[in-house]
């Protein structure tokens, strides 16, 4: 008999499945914290045992980020397909421990060229093509495929599907993807289709009271436009007063059970934890009829102690980020995600040290000196330096600086991609003797052109022309420092992202002095990882270790927290980093 029932709930399940839905929109403000609550509703779910994929639409009529500065969007996260994507992604990359690809990234761009495209190959049949039903059923189609593909390693389908529409509802932008998620909901049935609305309380100083009118005001123009939230998330400093939560269930016609708290905490990291805490499994169990298995939730376990034990660090260690674009802290999103999970794995609480990379300069002091002596200050009393990747001129001579302090004060340093080859410049001029030794870059005309343009990099175009996605690294030494910390692998996997590379043919002059190439491509003709010899810890990579690929030994971040005299930890994944 049980084996009977056994066999029909089985039978049941793959005969009923269908795919889950959840959109996230945001109202009131943009950079609310969209992406982190699609990524911890994603985590949840997962940890329920069910595999999840996630979708990020951005209004923007660029094709993807890869041309936008950093000021702009924050950094540009590069998939293993060598999609330039936004850094949501890499969000749901870390927090799920899955691989996405190009596609996960939706833009306007894309879904009006893919249009275009059909209409000059005459797919249309002669109609007028128009938003509606043109572009809202390319929106439609693109959702459904995307959300079919597998991005675990195991292959097997993702039984849910979390889409973030970036900006805020009622952005004419946005307007298309709104009216075609209206259709979707029908289409999709409303039993697998459900909406989660992130919006802002404010609580003015003046009064200290939690304002909802946000809120009502976000949720009516949602509802005027064809969609009606299922869970509204609140974000706010403190969290919501009982009476508060009341008031937003009966003015935005939900019940109190459907109206989620998420204030300011420690780390990001607890919103998941958060989020659990209010019932949302259970809620989602009943909406979109999901067969979860309730066993114990190790992953978030893991989690929770994660959490905590970041909260009780007292160790500190001390970063310098010489970078150009240190007014964000976006534009470095993944290298201090990567910082702070490797600090965590060796129970080190972090302090980034942000450091514009043009206030070390020399013509810094003339022009202005306070910030000329504070950037220097900050440098000297850092633990260890990284220099990370970046494009143009500015600022190029003062990441010199910072790594000729840091190689001849002996201090750990890391540079990343472009960090590597201001690293050889570096090495060029002062050791070396080639006093004009520069990247073609920013010196076309340069004696001694130690970094130079990849022959097939296309000059004339910017956008998707570089050397990206996952390629392979090999280790030509057995005594590299990087590659014991990556468990002595003959091999790494890692994510690109650049148009120079290390000159070859000048590569003898700098091992005959010590500083070697350790890591080469497979064809033997890109330098991709160099140390110097007779220094604490002096590396450098071409690829972008920041950047996750679930499963894979990421941890070369590690040393640069790390105490000289310490040995290092092995065989800590970037997975370990998160918990999980």
């Amino acid at each position: 008999m049980h084996l009977h029932l056994h066999i029909l709930i089985h039978i049941d399940r793959n005969m009923l499945f269908f795919l889950g839905y959840i959109l996230v929109t945001g109202g009131v403000i943009s950079g609310i914290g969209k992406g982190i609550i699609a990524s911890s509703v994603g985590t949840i779910l997962k940890s329920c045992g069910l595999h999840v994929t996630a979708i990020k639409i951005d209004p923007y009529i660029n094709i993807d980020a890869g041309t936008f500065s950093p000021y702009e969007h924050g950094e540009v996260f590069v998939l293993d397909d060598g999609g330039e994507v936004d850094l949501d992604l890499g969000n749901y990359e870390r927090f799920l421990d899955i691989r996405l690809t190009r596609d996960n990234n939706l833009t306007t761009g894309k879904i009006y060229q893919s249009v275009i495209n059909k209409e000059r190959r005459g797919d249309y049949l002669g109609k007028t093509v128009q938003v509606v039903p043109h572009i809202t059923d390319a929106i439609q189609e693109w959702v459904m495929r995307q959300a079919k593909v597998s991005v675990d390693d195991d292959g097997i389908e993702p039984e849910v599907c979390v889409i973030e529409l970036g900006g805020t509802v009622g952005d004419i932008e946005s307007m298309p993807f709104i009216e075609a998620f209206r259709q979707f909901q029908f289409k999709v049935k409303r039993e697998n289709f459900c909406n989660i609305h992130v919006s802002l309380v404010p609580q003015p100083n003046s009064t200290g009271e939690q304002k909802t009118k946000p809120t009502q005001n976000s949720v009516r123009e949602l509802r005027g436009l064809g969609l009606s939230p299922d869970l509204i998330v609140c974000r706010c400093s403190t969290p919501l007063d009982t009476a508060v939560k009341e008031k937003i269930s009966m003015f935005c016609h939900v019940e109190p059970e459907q109206v989620i708290c998420i204030h300011d905490v420690s780390s990001i990291y607890r919103v998941p934890l958060l989020l659990e805490d209010q019932g949302i499994v259970d809620y989602f169990c009943g909406r979109l009829n999901l067969l979860i298995e309730m066993r114990p939730r190790t992953m978030l376990t893991k989690w929770k102690e994660m959490s905590d034990r970041s909260d009780r660090l007292l160790e500190h260690t001390s970063i310098a980020l010489v970078g150009k674009y240190t007014k964000l802290s976006d534009s470095y999103a993944s290298v201090i995600k990567a910082l702070e999970h490797s600090a965590l794995a060796i129970n080190y609480k972090l302090e980034v040290k942000y450091i514009d990379s043009a206030d070390l300069e020399p013509a810094a002091l003339q022009e202005e000196p306070v910030k000329y002596h504070e950037a220097w200050q900050k440098l000297c009393r850092a633990d260890g330096v990284l220099v990370p990747g970046g494009f143009g001129v500015r600022g190029t001579e003062g990441k010199i600086q910072a790594i000729n302090w840091a190689r001849r004060q002996k201090k750990p340093f890391l540079g990343v991609c472009l960090g590597m080859q201001l690293a050889v410049c570096e090495f060029a001029r002062n050791v070396l003797g080639w006093e004009d030794a520069n990247s073609t870059e920013f010196d076309p005309e340069t004696k001694h052109p130690v970094v130079i343009e990849m022959p097939e990099h296309n000059p004339g175009q910017l956008g998707g022309t570089m050397r990206l996605g996952k390629r392979r690294t090999l280790f030509k030494s057995t005594s590299s420092v990087l590659r014991k910390l990556y468990g002595d692998a003959e091999y790494v996997d890692e994510r690109h992202r650049h148009r120079f590379e290390v000159n070859p043919e000048l590569k003898h002059h700098f091992e005959d002095r010590g500083f070697r190439f350790v890591g080469q491509d497979l064809e033997g003709e890109r330098m991709e990882i160099i140390e110097l010899e007779d220094h604490t810890y002096f590396v450098g990579v071409q690829y972008h270790p920041e950047f996750p690929i679930p499963g894979d030994l990421a941890i070369i971040h590690q040393s640069s927290v790390r105490q000289s005299e310490e040995a290092p930890v092995e065989g800590i994944t970037s997975s370990t980093y998160m918990g999980f």
